[in-house]
């Protein structure tokens, strides 16, 4: 399944980034994501569920954190 420009935007988003801090964090250009969903060009296989993973992480990251403030427990 291919991934549309409203889902990419949506995956975003959620994960709290924008496509500059994305295209850091996978280490790549903006320009190259930025080019993603334009003139053709399909969104890679693999970045729908890289973000999903993303966001779990985050969430499971931010939960555990809570967790901790509240037991008290130093990280």
């Amino acid at each position: 399944m291919n991934l549309s420009n409203e889902d990419f935007k949506q995956l975003l988003k959620n994960a709290e980034l924008s496509k500059l801090s994305f295209s850091e964090l996978l280490g790549t250009s903006y320009q190259g994501v930025n080019n993603w969903g334009t003139n053709g060009r399909d969104y890679p296989y693999w970045v729908k569920s890289w973000l999903e993973n993303y966001i779990k992480a985050k969430t499971y990251d931010d939960i555990k954190d809570k967790v901790f403030e509240i037991e008290g427990i130093e990280k």
